[in-house]
């Protein structure tokens, strides 16, 4: 890691990585229960070998808060090995940032989804108001010398409201979730503040060429000839108003050696053998995502129907275990795509299934860590094919857990893994279903030494690029001296 030993790292995201919640006996106060998603896994590791804070929503609602939720998360610094600092926020303002123009805007917006935008002007508001309530947070516990690393497009405003409060302390914002064209992106009412508030942090990292390219697409779409860029190292050198942004391509990682030191133990290893004794000799192929409509968990499903259409031979052969994790259920778009996934898997179910034989096992649930890492090593077949990621760390995580390096990792090519996993997984556009069914049939017939090849090199790829070297990069790129141009600035049309 970057020699952090005079710099203290506050680390900022939408939400803490526990959310508390009352116990049934409201007399015995909070509980704190562990908080899913890819930001989560991939930052607590490194928040942890490094210390620091962590400041974050906590889940609960300005209205319902106690006294004692300082206390409650206080007292979890010794376990989880750094500080929490809660950050309030209204129902009203929860509602409309989170639920509203975060999820409502944003992100359908950033994954190309245009359609399934609200532009609703209160959540600009609402947007506006919590990114400054953080802010506020931020700056008490700040001091120059500490590094803030804020994540995502929930906090994009955040750093134009510490300037304002004169915080002066090193500001990066990484994006984990893609960067949109200017076609897309100048659809956003509030095209001008965000792209402002993007940059004014110090670093921006993006998680593939492709996304920082569109940035500076729409940089330059919208400020014309006002900036200029220059490169430097492995950065490009934005210049606005005399004012310079570093920007950087940091694909993230997992904790590689984490995932293998779970996957290895006896817990999992037995649980691993009941679930392939479950199946018998049938092949499985595993889909595990959150239930959101960027997955492309409908289509996967009629890939998978396609699949046992055309190559009949595989009926009785293969089963897809899809594990879809609740996400976002109070917004009403999500309780229908669960109904609609849960119908279609109905459908395939009653038409194909023979006795003995079920083509689609589902569960709508989180598992714990043991289960997960059983189906990871227990899958023949990944099937990653979100309909557009920030990078899907998924992907990463089945190959580091899958030890006999014999599985088979599908990969849409508009996932950000593909870039760096592409080579090696079959990669495959998860719109064509014929495609993705021929991807699958190709998995299920692999010959044992190419599979074993493909995934020796995956895992090797996912081991070398973890998540310590990831923060290293961001952190290294974070604090490197001010930039001076001594060569001419890069072609502009570049």
């Amino acid at each position: 890691m970057s020699d952090l030993s005079t710099r203290r790292l506050i680390n900022v995201s939408n939400r803490l990585p526990v959310m508390l919640r009352r116990t049934p006996d409201d007399a015995t106060g909070w509980r704190a229960e562990p908080t899913a998603g890819g930001l989560v896994s991939a930052l607590t590791p490194v928040l942890r070998a490094l210390g620091g804070e962590w400041i974050g929503w906590s889940g609960i609602v300005e209205e319902h808060a106690t006294a004692d939720v300082a206390q409650v998360l206080s007292a979890l610094r010794d376990e989880m090995g750094f500080t929490l600092t809660p950050v309030a926020m209204t129902a009203d303002q929860r509602d409309k940032f989170y639920l509203g123009f975060s999820n409502e805007v944003i992100w359908p917006l950033f994954h190309d989804l245009q359609s399934r935008a609200n532009f609703a002007p209160s959540y600009f508001t609402a947007y506006e108001e919590v990114n400054r309530r953080f802010a506020a947070v931020i700056a008490q516990r700040a001091s120059a010398d500490d590094l803030i690393w804020i994540h995502d497009y929930h906090l994009i405003n955040t750093a134009q409201e510490l300037r304002s409060l004169g915080v002066t302390a090193s500001l990066i914002f990484f994006l984990h979730i893609p960067f949109p064209q200017p076609d897309i992106f100048l659809k956003l009412p509030w095209r001008e503040p965000i792209l402002a508030g993007m940059l004014a942090y110090d670093l921006l990292g993006f998680q593939t060429v492709r996304d920082r390219d569109n940035f500076l697409a729409c940089a330059q779409t919208l400020l014309g000839d006002t900036i200029t860029l220059d490169s430097w190292e492995d950065l490009v050198i934005v210049t606005v108003q005399g004012c310079q942004v570093r920007l950087g391509v940091f694909p993230i990682g997992i904790d590689a050696a984490g995932f293998e030191r779970g996957a290895a133990t006896r817990a999992v290893t037995d649980l691993t053998r009941q679930l392939r004794t479950a199946v018998g000799g049938q092949q499985i192929i595993l889909g595990v995502d959150r239930l959101d409509y960027t997955k492309g968990i409908e289509q996967r499903l009629e890939a998978f129907r396609n699949t046992l259409q055309r190559y009949p031979e595989l009926r009785r052969r293969i089963t897809l275990v899809q594990i879809a994790v609740p996400s976002r259920t109070d917004i009403p778009e999500y309780r229908m795509l669960k109904q609609r996934i849960e119908g279609l898997v109905g459908e395939i179910n009653g038409e194909l299934t023979h006795l003995g034989w079920v083509p689609i096992q589902y569960l709508c649930r989180s598992l714990p860590f043991t289960e997960l890492l059983a189906h990871y090593r227990a899958a023949d077949v990944a099937l990653v094919t979100p309909l557009k990621d920030g990078m899907n760390l998924v992907a990463k995580e089945y190959c580091a857990a899958h030890l006999d390096h014999q599985g088979v990792l599908i990969l849409s090519e508009f996932a950000g893994a593909a870039a760096q996993l592409g080579t090696h997984a079959l990669t495959v556009n998860p719109y064509d279903i014929d495609g993705v069914a021929d991807a699958i049939a190709q998995a299920c017939q692999m010959p044992l030494i190419e599979r074993v090849t493909r995934m020796t090199a995956l895992r090797a790829s996912v081991r070398r690029e973890d998540v310590f070297w990831w923060a290293d990069r961001v952190l290294r790129a974070g604090t490197l001296p001010a930039y001076h141009s001594v060569a001419p600035a890069l072609d502009q049309e570049a």
